[in-house]
């Protein structure tokens, strides 16, 4: 799924960075807060739906090669976050959906969870 897709399928759906890639793809998706399950579970080229918005976020992101980070439930990352984001290609987005919702409205579309999707 492009990040596009993503876009168009999450309501009120903001960009706030770019990433290095405008048609980049998105392989699975997972939704999660806890940063040590992400780091667990999540697979290089997914995307991450949380509501934790601290910078843990943005540095869990790049060693674990997610792709993009969309924060729900309309959280902002701070500036610093941005510019970390930014310095690593990282798209950052920010939806008003709750991460249920987003999650599902997602899997709905076709985005599988990292746990259907193969090494």
């Amino acid at each position: 799924m492009t990040i596009k897709e993503v876009i168009n399928i999450l309501d009120e759906c903001r960009v706030i960075t770019r990433g290095n890639d405008p048609g980049m793809v998105v392989k699975a998706g997972c939704g999660c807060d806890l940063m040590s399950d992400v780091l667990a579970y999540i697979k290089p080229g997914a995307m991450l739906l949380t509501g934790l918005n601290n910078p843990q976020a943005i540095r869990t992101a790049e060693i674990a090669d997610i792709k993009a980070v969309c924060f729900v439930r309309g959280k902002k990352p701070s500036p610093e976050m941005i510019e970390m984001a930014q310095g690593r290609g990282i798209v950052l987005l920010t939806t008003s959906l709750p991460m249920f919702e987003a999650c599902g409205r997602l899997f709905t579309h076709g985005l599988v969870g990292c746990s259907s999707f193969p090494d």
